[in-house]
């Protein structure tokens, strides 16, 4: 679904154990046989396992169960079953941890954007933006991607979306308009959208000939009536929804007739709440 590559695990694996598991060292038990389990202490949607496998795979543990991202799982259900030595268990603890709890957290609040939003409207799409923390985006992108959403721009060099920042730059809004012919023959390939600020902004650029416009923080109420007239205008015009949607409102959104919400919301909350039992299970790890 999303690469993620061996060294950013790494990375996550050194930053929890710089040298040693000093608490396991000092107490004598590494070499003591035993398994771990993670589960959810609520529904959620899963998110993680697979990077957990690989880093599993890394502390030579032997992986019994797994279950995949975008799973919904149940209260108290075990989703992650795995056995080694408890050096390697404990080293793999916290760093898997912290992948479960934050990336599921994200996958099950964008889940629940989609389901509040499709009861509404089965075509519409919940798309995030580039506020994720920095040196979290492939993970962030796979948990959304496993809520049901999907990025709306996964950095600069991918789509074309025109602020008043840029138009800032070249004059006023009809210079703009004036240049968009031009903007669309370099980039024939590609939609050019822009942010409007108004009612009216948004018309003169529908009727200049744009692919799309952004609209930010409009009411629900309003926006209905401006999707109705410039789609009277132009039926293929793109129109997204952004800034102040959430899970109370975004059925109202919804039922507006736009394209997509542009949400950032999904990063931010709660991780998901994870549990972990760890547990002897017998013997030592023999000396290779």
């Amino acid at each position: 679904m999303i690469y993620i590559t061996d060294e950013m695990l790494e990375k996550i694996i050194k930053e929890d154990v710089p040298y040693l598991d000093l608490t396991t060292y000092i107490m004598g038990i590494g070499e003591q046989r035993g398994r771990i389990r993670f589960f959810g202490r609520e529904a959620m949607v899963l998110c993680g396992s697979e990077e957990a496998v690989r880093i599993a795979g890394k502390l030579q543990l032997d992986v019994i169960k797994t279950l995949p991202s975008g799973t919904r799982t149940a209260p108290d259900e075990v989703f992650f079953e795995a056995q080694g030595s408890a050096n390697n268990l404990h080293m793999f603890w916290k760093a898997v941890m912290n992948i479960f709890e934050y990336c599921s957290g994200i996958a099950t609040r964008t889940r629940k954007l989609v389901d509040q939003a499709t009861k509404a409207n089965p075509r519409i799409s919940i798309v995030t933006t580039r506020k994720n923390f920095p040196g979290t985006k492939e993970l962030s992108i796979k948990a959304v991607l496993c809520g049901g959403g999907l990025p709306h721009r996964l950095g600069l060099s991918e789509t074309v979306l025109i602020f008043k920042q840029h138009r800032n730059f070249i004059g006023d809004d009809e210079q703009f308009l004036r240049l968009l012919p031009e903007l669309k023959a370099k980039a024939c390939e590609k939609k050019i959208l822009a942010e409007a600020e108004s009612f009216d902004e948004a018309l003169r650029f529908c009727k200049a000939g744009i692919d799309g416009v952004q609209f930010d923080k409009i009411a629900a109420v309003d926006l209905q009536r401006y999707v109705q007239e410039l789609r009277a205008i132009n039926p293929q015009l793109v129109i997204l929804a952004a800034g102040g949607i959430h899970e109370d409102n975004i059925g109202e959104y919804a039922k507006t007739g736009i394209d997509a919400v542009v949400t950032t919301a999904v990063y931010f909350g709660k991780p998901a709440d994870i549990g972990c039992r760890m547990e002897m299970v017998g013997g030592t790890i023999p000396s290779a």
